[in-house]
């Protein structure tokens, strides 16, 4: 907590002044808090001495009225009069006053105790798992004096501020929201309380990647699919309708989101079109690609240049009918 001190009134030169040292206390549970001190200084003319909080005397000249054991005096000689307040707290805010009577006439002089809290976040959301699509609220409540601004962030990949408040909106979340998402809760008192929430986004399989192999009889032939999926696909090879296995002369092999079909020792039986199928519980990715001998003109990426090739044959015969 820090604590200020705002005079709310004229100070007598001669009889009482106060000396503004306002001291950083932070408030933090489990933490020692440096005391307050509320300096207030006479001179020899002063009979009487208080010190007031409100209406309550906390001390009367040495005597001390206040129960509270966190609160004493600090003096030197007859010229210091100050109120020394233990591990401040929010209950300890409001107007002090140190009270003198001499012989001709009483003055009052008031310091006000503006007690301040570091931003804390007391209750943040929990890590998420959704579908993508869905519609997803998360929430990050704080407290502090004066009241924390929240601020939120996606980690990856800008970090930039999405939306600053309590909660933060995501309608029909997609895969390239999912990440780590902080909040911050600052009011620069002290350094800012930062938690953070990760959000998982599950979507159903697609086949970004299928490579052919052009492979020589008597030669291992290796025909591959890769795909993106949360959870993280199941993968199987079929050959026409016929599920393969690893019993059947060939090598399946999956490493994370990629998948392998290793054809050893390659025969003619063993050309043709293969297809690779990604499943999770949301959904099913299938894409066919082939295993052929060299010379026969079907290109590495399958059925999608069989496609390109036919265009390249058409194509002469075209033109003369467009430029008609």
């Amino acid at each position: 907590m820090t604590c200020l001190y705002k005079p709310s009134s004229s100070i007598s030169k001669f009889y009482i002044s106060f000396v503004n040292q306002g001291s950083r206390v932070w408030k933090k549970s489990g933490e020692t808090h440096s005391p307050s001190c509320l300096r207030c200084y006479v001179d020899d003319k002063v009979s009487k001495v208080a010190w007031l909080n409100r209406s309550n005397i906390i001390f009367a000249g040495e005597d001390k009225w206040s129960l509270d054991p966190r609160v004493d005096l600090v003096t030197k000689g007859q010229l210091e009069y100050s109120l020394r307040i233990q591990k401040v707290d929010v209950f300890d805010e409001g107007p002090y006053t140190c009270s003198i009577q001499t012989k001709q006439q009483s003055k009052t002089s008031q310091v006000y105790l503006i007690v301040q809290v570091p931003a804390n976040i007391y209750r943040v959301s929990e890590d998420i798992n959704v579908n993508e699509g869905s519609n997803v609220t998360l929430s990050c409540l704080a407290n502090g004096r004066p009241d924390p601004s929240i601020t939120w962030r996606l980690l990856s990949p800008s970090a930039e501020t999405l939306e600053v408040g309590e909660y933060l909106e995501i309608s029909g979340i997609m895969r390239t929201q999912a990440g780590r998402y902080e909040c911050k809760a600052s009011n620069d008192v002290a350094a800012p309380d930062v938690k953070y929430v990760n959000v998982i986004v599950n979507y159903p399989p697609f086949i970004k990647g299928a490579k052919s192999s052009e492979t020589q009889v008597g030669r291992m032939g290796v025909l591959q699919c890769d795909a993106t999926a949360v959870p993280k696909p199941e993968f199987e090879w079929y050959r026409d309708d016929k599920r393969l296995s690893n019993m059947q002369g060939v090598s399946i092999q999956i490493i994370g989101t990629r998948t392998l079909l290793l054809v050893a020792n390659v025969t003619e039986e063993d050309y043709g079109n293969y297809t690779c199928m990604a499943t999770n519980r949301l959904g099913t990715h299938n894409a066919s690609v082939f295993l052929y001998r060299p010379g026969t003109g079907r290109d590495i990426n399958g059925s999608a240049c069989v496609s390109k090739s036919v265009w390249l044959l058409v194509l002469p015969f075209l033109l003369p009918l467009l430029k008609c």
